[in-house]
């Protein structure tokens, strides 16, 4: 019963996410909503400029369609479903705001590091906040399985596992359907925990592990190589946004760098290729940060990229789930 019940929340995600993006694309091919692509990235994605963007706005309705769809399937609706969904619109906005203004800017220039920065501790917040009254400080460790009181910190904790998931999510978003299959792996596993390990499950958990797997998959029919439409950060911000809160309202913040490791190497190479390039006065480590471009210039092509990063995360998303067992 409730593989039929779950199976249902992905499939209207699925539904919906694929309707929305099929209506969206000649809607944003007519008013030129089309992507800019930054002139010091790989000379083969110039040939992507000019495909719709922002279809990160189908994926945001197929989840939140699914996530309500839930609430009547399973007959259970709850706070943390309207948190998760919260910060998946909160972090989308942040995202929306950027992509609109580089397309009508017609450069690859968006919001300022400085006002995506402030917005996003912003709305950490609010949800660091929420989970504080509604769940308390306890945060569960994995390999350890304890749960540990995080006291005063679990504020700052909560806004920095936000804040770093969306904009590690965002880097990944550079190949055709990278970050949407990810995300979909992820999410299966985050279902997964909640449904079948957590003591006496956590719905809220599953319901939106679920919703968002139907939801990426949905987009990845028109996302894959080569894409017909890109997420844009409207997408991938709100994907890091309703990642991380899936994980928070299920106390499992910590699974979060395990199950999405790929998301935090991508980041990591980004901050790695600055921090050296600065203090060798322009030397590099990679060919191109971030590490997915690496491989590309080194002869990968976007569908092996893809293929090698999804294996990647599957393995550790499976160790994720032996950690908490």
């Amino acid at each position: 019963m409730e593989v039929l019940r779950y199976g249902t929340v992905t499939l209207i995600g699925f539904v919906a996410t694929v309707l929305a993006t099929r209506t969206m694309i000649p809607i944003l091919k007519k008013k030129q909503f089309g992507q800019f692509i930054r002139e010091e990235g790989p000379k083969a994605h110039l040939s992507k400029a000019g495909t719709p963007t922002m279809g990160g706005i189908a994926i945001i309705f197929g989840i939140t369609v699914a996530v309500i769809g839930s609430s009547f399937i399973t007959g259970q609706a709850s706070p943390d479903k309207t948190a998760i969904l919260l910060s998946m619109f909160a972090f989308g906005m942040i995202g929306f705001i950027d992509d609109y203004n580089k397309i009508s800017k017609k450069q690859n220039e968006g919001l300022t590091p400085k006002q995506k920065m402030l917005l996003q501790i912003l709305f950490g917040l609010a949800l660091a906040v929420f989970m504080t009254f509604r769940e308390g400080t306890e945060v569960f460790i994995p390999f350890a399985k304890i749960y540990v009181d995080f006291g005063w910190f679990y504020i700052p904790f909560i806004v920095f596992t936000e804040v770093a998931m969306a904009n590690a999510v965002n880097l990944t978003d550079g190949l055709d359907g990278l970050a949407s299959s990810t995300t979909a792996i992820v999410a299966i596993t985050f279902s997964i925990i909640g449904l079948t390990i957590i003591p006496g499950g956590d719905e809220a958990m599953s319901a939106a592990g679920f919703a968002i797997l139907g939801a990426s998959l949905g987009f990845l029919v028109f996302n894959r190589y080569p894409a017909k439409i890109f997420m844009g950060d409207t997408g991938s911000m709100a994907l890091g946004g309703v990642l991380s809160a899936t994980a928070i309202v299920g106390n499992m913040e910590w699974i979060l760098p395990i199950t999405g490791l790929i998301f935090v190497i991508e980041a990591l190479s980004v901050i790695i290729q600055v921090m050296y390039f600065k203090k060798t006065g322009g030397k590099r480590i990679f060919r191109m940060a971030p590490i997915h471009h690496h491989f590309e210039l080194g002869g990968w092509t976007e569908v092996k990229i893809v293929t090698v990063f999804c294996v990647f995360t599957a393995v550790c998303c499976v160790i994720a789930i032996l950690s908490v067992m």
